[in-house]
C-alpha cells in the first residue's frame, strides 16, 4: 500500500531532522509546491540561519528557554526569521543586548541586520563601553533596560576589585564567566563580565580567551551572575 503525502513527509524527517526544499522534493518524489503545501499542513519551521533555506517539523524542536534550538550549524527560532529573532530577544532582554552578544547566541553575524531594525524603527540602540546596546522600543520597556544597563556597567567597590585582581593573577587562564562565578562562591557578590572586563580595561589586564581554568572549571555554560 502506497504511503500518503504526510506519511512520506515524516518518514523523511525521521530519516534526516532538516531538509532543503529541493532535496525533500525528490526525496518525496513530489513537487515543490506540493512539499510546501503538506509542510504547511503538518506544521513546520524555517531555519533564521542559512537564509531561511532550511525546514523541519514543528514536532522536532526543543527550543531552548530563550526560544532557540540548532540542529549542527542550522538555526531555528519559535520567534520565526531573524529580525523577528534578534527583536524578540532584545526586548526581553534584562538590560538590552549587543551585535557580538546576539551574534553569540545565534551563532551568526547579525549587525547588518540590526542596523537596518534600528533605522526602522524597530529597535532603539544606545553606545557603551565602544559598542551599540540595543534596546526595545516601548518607553516603559525601554527605561527599564536602560537602568539595568546602568548598574551592569556600574564601577565595581574597591575590596571587590582587589579581590578579582587577586583571583585572576593566581589563576590567569580563567575566563570571565568562570571568574564571576568563582567571585560569586567566595564573597557572594554577584557580578557580571562586563564589569570584570571594565576592572581589566582600567587596569591594563589582558585576557588570554583561548584557555581555560581546570582548577575553577564548572558545569554551568549559561551562568550569568548578573541574575
Amino acid at each position: 500500500m502506497d504511503k500518503t503525502p504526510n506519511q512520506k513527509l515524516i518518514s523523511a524527517f525521521q530519516e534526516n531532522k532538516c531538509w532543503m526544499i529541493q532535496p525533500l522534493a525528490e526525496r518525496m518524489n513530489y513537487s515543490i509546491p506540493s512539499v510546501r503545501r503538506f509542510l504547511a499542513k503538518t506544521g513546520y519551521f524555517s531555519s533564521f540561519t542559512h537564509n531561511g533555506k532550511w525546514y523541519t517539523l514543528a514536532s522536532i524542536p526543543r527550543f531552548s528557554s530563550n526560544g532557540l534550538w540548532f540542529y549542527r550549524d542550522i538555526g531555528f527560532s519559535k520567534h520565526g526569521p531573524l529580525t523577528h529573532t534578534l527583536v524578540n530577544l532584545v526586548e526581553n532582554s534584562t538590560s538590552g543586548m549587543t551585535a557580538d552578544h546576539l551574534g553569540q547566541l545565534l551563532r551568526c553575524r547579525c549587525h547588518a541586520v540590526l542596523v537596518q531594525l534600528y533605522r526602522k524603527g524597530q529597535l532603539q540602540r544606545q553606545k557603551h563601553g565602544g559598542a551599540y546596546v540595543y534596546l526595545a522600543t516601548d518607553p516603559i520597556k525601554a527605561d527599564v533596560q536602560e537602568k539595568a544597563l546602568q548598574t551592569k556597567h556600574a564601577p565595581l567597590p574597591a575590596d571587590l576589585a582587589v579581590h578579582i585582581l587577586v583571583t585572576f593573577i593566581q589563576n590567569p587562564d580563567v575566563d570571565l564567566k568562570q571568574l564571576a562565578k568563582s567571585v560569586f562562591q567566595k564573597t557572594r557578590a554577584r557580578i557580571n563580565t562586563e564589569q570584570i572586563q571594565m576592572l581589566f580595561d582600567v587596569h591594563g589586564v589582558k585576557k588570554r580567551p583561548e584557555f581555560r581554568s581546570q582548577s575553577l572549571a564548572y558545569t554551568e555554560p549559561d551562568f550569568d551572575p548578573a541574575l
